[in-house]
């Protein structure tokens, strides 16, 4: 009888502590899912993972949290989700640097593309070639006879190194074979003001970033860097219209750690593909003067490894390096 007793309790003990270990896991469910961002609040980046998160939280009935890693051009938190389990409680909301970044540091602390499970991409942000209305040229086309007959004498202001902004005017240099010095910047806020000065001539910008200075006649657009006109800026050409293949847009895209279980990685791109189709969240996208894409995991997939060869030339012609 000592024997089956012991048999019983160690049973009963065995039960409990299945049961507990289920109990966590269903606990688990309930906690916050992160969406770690490498960029600091306030910015498109974090608008987007703010935008989306909500919408995705209401869908699931889950509690969705964005918290903001910024450091390294967004490695910093692409580290953190890349060393991540593959449960679904951590994503990242990344942007154009993820693909930029492969080429633009020699040594990564992760793989941008084995290290990710990606979800979908959230959006895509054209931006606009700004001058300072002195600058005696007012289309691409000008702009670009202005700087081979004055090579070296007229500036970009750079928000940031390595940015894809940054990489615009440098895929804008190579394809139109002129010469033309970057200033550098620490941040797009003090860029913008020089140029508004005058101090600097050109700048690559998003719209948000000066559609209103565009607007007050303080700034005029040459050209968008998408390949038709936007609809935020209907009388701006593109680009491409002076430069025939000349494209260069920012992303915004949803990412878990690599591994990710089929039925998460189908939960939450299509969470996530269902709030970037909400009206809500495409306002917010648009509000931003960006276009909300909301496609498959295996198209995103296909384009971020498509897009980190299309950097690869661009960043090799810049001579960029890490900040």
């Amino acid at each position: 009888m000592s024997r089956l007793r012991f048999a019983s309790v160690l049973m009963v003990l065995l039960t409990g502590l299945v049961s507990a270990s289920t109990g966590a896991q269903s606990l688990n469910t309930t906690a916050p899912v992160r969406i770690l961002v490498g960029a600091p609040a306030g910015g498109s980046t974090d608008t987007m993972a703010r935008a989306v998160a909500q919408a995705m939280g209401q869908q699931l009935g889950r509690t969705v949290v964005v918290e903001n890693r910024p450091g390294a051009g967004g490695n910093l938190a692409a580290e953190a989700v890349a060393r991540a389990a593959p449960d679904g409680q951590t994503l990242l909301m990344s942007f154009t640097s993820h693909a930029i970044n492969a080429s633009l540091y020699p040594h990564l602390p992760f793989d941008p593309v084995k290290d990710f499970t990606p979800l979908t991409m959230v959006s895509t942000s054209p931006s606009v070639l700004v001058a300072h209305p002195s600058l005696p040229a007012n289309n691409v086309a000008e702009l670009i006879a202005l700087a081979k007959s004055k090579p070296g004498q007229l500036n970009f202001a750079i928000g940031a190194l390595g940015s894809s902004l940054h990489l615009a005017g440098e895929a804008f240099k190579l394809k139109a074979d002129v010469y033309i010095v970057n200033i550098p910047y620490r941040g797009t806020a003090p860029a913008v003001q020089d140029v508004l000065a005058g101090q600097v001539e050109l700048m690559f910008a998003a719209v948000g970033n000066v559609q209103q200075h565009l607007r007050a006649g303080k700034l005029k657009a040459l050209g968008v860097t998408s390949s038709h006109r936007l609809a935020a800026l209907p009388d701006v050409p593109a680009i491409a219209d002076s430069l025939p293949g000349f494209e260069s847009s920012a992303w915004f895209g949803l990412f878990g750690p690599a591994k990710l279980p089929p039925e998460l990685l189908r939960t939450w791109s299509d969470a996530a593909r269902a709030a970037v189709q909400s009206p809500e969240v495409r306002r917010r996208i648009e509000a931003e003067g960006a276009t909300a894409v909301g496609n498959s995991p295996q198209e995103f997939a296909r384009f971020v490894v498509a897009d980190m060869a299309r950097w690869r030339e661009v960043v090799k012609f810049s001579g960029a390096k890490p900040e």
